[in-house]
């Protein structure tokens, strides 16, 4: 992470915590239940080089759009995330856009019981969205889509640990990729993309073949217990905000200390404790 302040002058208390929405596209395959990963790009101002769900902060265009929508309602999501309705409504649009910004995939169709099956005639609308020149209230009022609420879960709630120079309050969405769409890693923040099981990821995660913070970890753990698709859409799990606390060791190693944590470190590779730039 770029750092163009002295570790003196950083006052971790300072640092404002901005919403961000995460979700964890899931599909079945003959290996069992499969989920989207991206590797962020090194040298990105948060999450560089690690392997995380598609995801992103939310915009002040998703507080603002007015968009047609289906699915539960947006008091529901509120009690869910045990936040104000408006922020509830800005995280789920968050997380439609970001995952169609991302990856391609979108949540919406033409109407409240369909989705698009194809999303490539939406190129161009994309490469707006992520260059912030097109909100995507506009863009679902132009096409005249429907937000599909309905294809979304809501998972988990981790709130980035104080020390950290960007703070992050993420919520946690998990949603089946549609039939006929295709995810995919034309996006500029990220430089590899794959389904993989979350048995899979956390081999290579185990094995020092990529590296995932905690809340990825911990997500496909949970993941890594489920056999279907709609095992995981069914389940209704509770959310509770998670708030790691982080600290430096005598070894100068970073620790970042939430409940579960021994397993963590027992099992995984952490060259991403040794960072200097926190």
């Amino acid at each position: 992470m770029a750092n163009d302040r002295s570790a003196s002058s950083f006052d971790p208390t300072a640092v404002p915590i901005r919403d961000a929405s995460t979700v964890m596209l899931v599909q079945d395959s003959p290996r069992g239940v499969e989920v989207f990963l991206q590797r962020r790009v090194v040298g990105m101002d948060f999450a560089g080089g690690m392997t995380v769900f598609p995801g992103g902060g939310v915009d002040p265009s998703d507080t603002d759009a007015e968009v047609r929508w289906t699915g539960p309602e947006v008091s529901w999501w509120a009690e869910k995330f045990a936040v104000g309705e408006d922020r509830a409504r800005a995280l789920v649009l968050a997380a439609v856009r970001e995952t169609f910004e991302e990856c391609g995939v979108l949540l919406a169709g033409p109407s409240p019981d369909t989705v698009v099956a194809d999303t490539t005639e939406y190129a161009q609308a994309r490469r707006l969205l992520e260059a912030r020149e097109l909100s995507f209230g506009d863009f679902l009022e132009r096409e005249d889509l429907v937000l599909r609420a309905d294809l979304l879960r809501p998972q988990a709630n981790w709130i980035t640990p104080l020390g950290e120079r960007r703070r992050y309050d993420t919520h946690f969405f998990v949603a089946a990729v549609p039939q006929g769409q295709r995810a995919d890693g034309n996006t500029s923040e990220t430089d590899l993309v794959q389904w993989q099981t979350a048995d899979e990821a956390l081999a290579d995660w185990r094995s020092g073949r990529c590296i995932l913070l905690p809340p990825t970890w911990s997500q496909l753990s949970i993941l890594s217990g489920f056999g279907t698709v709609a095992d995981i859409m069914r389940a209704d799990p509770v959310i509770e905000p998670v708030l790691p606390v982080m600290s430096r060791r005598d070894d100068g190693a970073i620790h970042i200390a939430f409940d579960g944590d021994e397993a963590y470190y027992e099992a995984g590779t952490h060259p991403w404790a040794r960072r200097s730039d926190i």
